[in-house]
């Protein structure tokens, strides 16, 4: 066989997952066997013991790892042996196809089907329908990312090097990080200090460093604290990324760790997202504008989190399109979009943030944008400043949302109509460590028509953390952080509680759904663009 036929093989080799129910559809499957039906090569099958089990991260794994189709197929319902596998079945298979739709792939590569023992001939059906379908699709576009070298690459840091960055050495072991930190204040035994210390002394080894490095919330209080000017939060995100290179592996991710396996789905060029699919028919943007309007990843977490929370942070982005509009601005929206790769940094994945910043940066520049304006914190601090540091310079302006309005309100002209709540606002991480954005959401909430604004026990410079970060370390302190903070905004007498953060609304919305505390968590949040698009209104 020639290289050019053994290349076309290659390229026409599909690759479609069947997790298969051990129970009703085995049989099925395991009666074709029986009666000499050759199944599909393109099939790979995993036996599992219940549908319900295989989880949304799980079913998204298979497509980055390069599969070109997924099919789920389970007990008929009623049949379950769990009772209520089928149902989580059916759930987990609608949010994947709505996320691998958003994503570009199709959510017909997607699909769900349940069978009784005695219906071989049905799946027999489905298998052959299914492979004809995918195929008729093409090679999905996702390009599964590299694994890291099992050794330490030349490209990466020593810990030597990154103690002597971030100047460790030149702790003083005040305790004023301690004693300052959100996961210590919450009950955590969680030290900064400690964790500076060990590592410096060579214990990176140790297991209770490393499950330490990987709960920190990079929430930047510590560095705030700091007389010696030791950025924590940076010098924990680079020994992640270090021991992620070292180790080959990305443990200790909430949700199956599945933003971070979207996020190197992303990395793949030829992946054409359906980003801005569903925009409102209020909403006018331009394809030749010179600004573009970046997102960010507010419509995946929304489908992710749809069952759960019901979450609609995707709100945030069409009311700051809004405001966009109401100030004669008319952006560019990217179809295209992928994540900025905020999340790939601080869980520790250098490489691939690399390669997401880079796509970024050049597919931007092609489109002759100047300006990039975005909603995002997150999206903000990773596009106008660790780009840079990473080394990938990008070639546009970014602003944020609250900047640009702060700039237009201040000219005059615009009122805002009463807003009949009591309100109090939780500070975002990213923009609150920011010294050029950080006073601007309470610039603009001064703005505002309110019956009573108050701020919580714990604000400003101070301000706790949601109680995740890059959706790492999630554990039952970071929810009685949750809890913690929550209930400060109650002391408050407010009603509403303000965000600038997606994640602070999905982070503090799990919290408030404790079965145990029940109503005294619950809360009105909405995001400060949506007050500001909802009462803005000329004078």
């Amino acid at each position: 066989m020639s290289s050019a036929e053994k290349s076309e093989n290659t390229m026409n080799d599909f690759k479609i997952i069947l997790f298969l129910c051990n129970w009703a559809p085995h049989t099925a499957y395991q009666t074709l066997q029986d009666n000499g039906y050759q199944i599909p090569p393109e099939i790979k099958m995993m036996r599992i013991p219940c549908t319900g089990r295989i989880s949304k991260a799980l079913l998204f794994k298979a497509f980055e790892m390069g599969a070109d189709g997924v099919a789920l197929v389970g007990c008929s319902p009623g049949a379950c042996r769990y009772g209520t596998g089928t149902q989580a079945a059916m759930n987990n298979t609608e949010d994947t196809r709505n996320l691998i739709e958003l994503l570009g792939l199709g959510k017909q590569r997607m699909r769900f089907a349940t069978f009784l023992p005695d219906e071989s001939e049905k799946l027999k059906k489905f298998l052959e329908d299914f492979c004809l379908k995918i195929k008729s699709f093409g090679k999905s576009p996702v390009v599964p990312a590299k694994a890291l070298d099992a050794q330490v690459s030349d490209n990466y840091d020593t810990i030597d090097a990154i103690v002597a960055r971030y100047d460790a050495y030149a702790c003083q072991d005040c305790g004023k990080c301690t004693s300052s930190c959100p996961l210590a204040l919450s009950g955590k035994p969680y030290s900064p200090r400690t964790i500076v210390s060990a590592i410096t002394s060579g214990q990176i080894d140790s297991e209770q460093v490393r499950k330490d490095i990987w709960s920190c919330l990079t929430c930047g209080v510590c560095y705030e604290r700091c007389p010696s000017d030791v950025n924590f939060p940076e010098f924990i995100r680079d020994i992640r990324c270090y021991l992620t290179a070292a180790s080959n592996g990305q443990p200790h991710q909430p949700h199956g760790g599945f933003f971070q396996s979207l996020m190197r789905a992303m990395t793949s060029p030829e992946l054409k997202p359906e980003r801005w699919k569903n925009l409102p028919d209020d909403i006018r943007s331009d394809p030749d504008s010179k600004i573009l309007f970046f997102g960010g990843c507010a419509p995946y977490f929304d489908a992710f989190f749809r069952k759960h929370q019901e979450v609609k942070t995707s709100d945030i982005l069409d009311n700051s399109l809004r405001l966009l509009n109401f100030f004669d601005v008319y952006p560019m929206l990217w179809n295209a979009e992928r994540c900025c790769g905020h999340d790939l940094l601080w869980s520790g994945d250098r490489e691939n943030f690399i390669k997401l910043a880079k796509l970024n940066t050049e597919m931007i520049k092609d489109m002759g944008i100047e300006e990039v304006i975005t909603s995002c914190p997150e999206c903000y601090r990773t596009l106008a400043i660790d780009y840079e540091k990473q080394g990938v310079k990008p070639c546009f302006k970014v602003t944020h949302i609250y900047e640009f309005l702060e700039k237009e309100i201040d000219k005059g002209a615009v009122a805002f109509k009463p807003l009949d709540k009591n309100i109090t606002y939780q500070d975002s991480c990213r923009l609150n460590r920011l010294e050029s954005l950080r006073d601007f959401p309470r610039k603009l909430m001064s703005r505002l028509t309110l019956q009573k604004f108050e701020e919580m026990k714990d604000s400003g410079n101070g301000a706790l953390c949601c109680g995740n970060c890059a959706w790492t370390g999630c554990d039952s302190y970071s929810k009685a952080l949750q809890v913690k903070r929550i209930r400060q905004a109650k002391a408050t007498g407010s009603d509403l509680m303000v965000t600038s953060c997606p994640k602070c609304q999905i982070h503090l919305r799990c919290a408030m759904e404790d079965p145990f505390l029940g109503n005294e968590l619950q809360m009105e949040m909405t995001d400060l663009t949506s007050i500001i698009a909802k009462t803005i209104c000329w004078e």
